[in-house]
């Protein structure tokens, strides 16, 4: 797929009128649904869409959603202001676009060094991450639930090879949330720029590498033409939330059911949106490695300590927060953490340990 059929639908627009109240016809209510993302961009404009469609289907046409990719309604980035002043009812973003509200709002999304996409969905829903997910979000407005995950994001796109953490001081690096502070503290320039736009970045010098999703989405968006060295782990982004926030009016308005439809809604798509990228990210790899000449390069160990002890900088920092929800965002997130961390050894990292050694992969 080619990056050009996302340029022009992920351009900023302007902000749309906000609606006193969702628009009524023979008893259906429309809602829109607004993303920071060109629309059907592999991976979270997909999901999007899937969001759209199933609400609809499982309303049974009564919450009719129609979605407005990011600079149709309002610029990818003002999605969630949009839903918090009632402009559209909905939207499809990550909690990693939001730090600038609060930092505790990017441990809802991503962690550097930190939880895995089954373990991001096991905090909210069984070690009390919903309740502080909505006391958080709450402050805005907004009701929030999960609705997808990445996965494993990568380390990023560079131009040029990387053999120490020396290499990383002074480059201009794409990446959003926690990791944008890590990459601050290992000496980086941090740019939050738009996954379209990291493409003009690294094409035109602006940017030296970056990191947006993974191989089916960057191969979508063609960084593999501008720089050839694609490294991992992306331990930056160990999984990466996709969320649904919604107008926290507009979700107290519905009946019971209806509410139920938007919950189950997201729900039941956290899977299927997870499972699909990590098919289609293994597609695009091996298609990038054998027709593009991709180089996969695993960071250096230096690079990867280095990383772990900024990390260790950024949740000490998080756990000092002036602000004290923040600080129980964090405690909660570090105690489930270190809880299923230390289960995973034993289970799932020791499963997967065993089937390397015999199997290679």
């Amino acid at each position: 797929m080619q990056r050009r059929k996302f340029l022009k639908a992920g351009a900023l627009g302007t902000a749309a009128t906000a609606l006193a109240s969702p628009a009524l016809a023979q008893g259906k209510m429309q809602w829109k649904l607004v993303t920071a993302w060109p629309k059907n961009l592999p991976g979270p404009g997909v999901a999007a869409q899937m969001l759209a469609d199933r609400i609809t289907t499982l309303s049974g046409g009564r919450l009719e959603v129609k979605l407005f990719a990011a600079g149709e309604l309002v610029p990818g980035r003002g999605v969630f202001d949009a839903v918090s002043e009632g402009t559209a009812e909905l939207y499809h973003a990550v909690p990693a676009y939001w730090g600038s509200k609060s930092k505790g709002i990017l441990l809802f999304g991503s962690q550097p060094f930190g939880l895995r996409a089954d373990e991001q969905f096991g905090w909210l829903y069984h070690g009390g991450g919903q309740a502080l997910y909505d006391e958080m979000y709450g402050r805005f407005g907004i009701k929030p639930f999960l609705c997808g995950n990445s996965g494993p994001q990568w380390g990023g796109w560079f131009k040029n090879e990387i053999n120490s953490a020396e290499d990383l001081k002074g480059l201009k690096f794409r990446t959003t949330g926690l990791a944008s502070e890590v990459a601050s503290k290992l000496g980086m320039a941090a740019e939050a720029t738009s996954g379209p736009a990291m493409f003009q970045g690294l094409q035109t010098g602006a940017l030296d590498a970056g990191e947006f999703i993974g191989p089916w989405t960057d191969s979508a968006l063609g960084y593999y033409q501008v720089a050839k060295n694609y490294y991992w782990p992306g331990v930056g982004e160990p999984s990466s939330a996709e969320e649904c926030g919604v107008n926290a009016d507009a979700y107290a308005a519905l009946p019971e059911d209806l509410q139920q439809v938007v919950a189950l809604a997201c729900e039941s798509l956290y899977n299927p949106v997870w499972t699909e990228y990590t098919t289609k990210h293994a597609m695009a790899l091996k298609k990038m490695v054998d027709e593009e000449g991709v180089q996969v390069k695993m960071f250096p160990e230096d690079v990867i300590t280095a990383m772990g002890t900024a990390a260790a900088e950024v949740i000490t920092e998080l756990r000092e927060d002036d602000d004290e929800l923040v600080r129980r965002i964090t405690e909660s997130f570090v105690s489930y953490r270190d809880l299923v961390g230390g289960y995973m050894s034993y289970a799932d990292n020791g499963q997967m340990n065993a089937r390397a050694a015999v199997m290679g992969y």
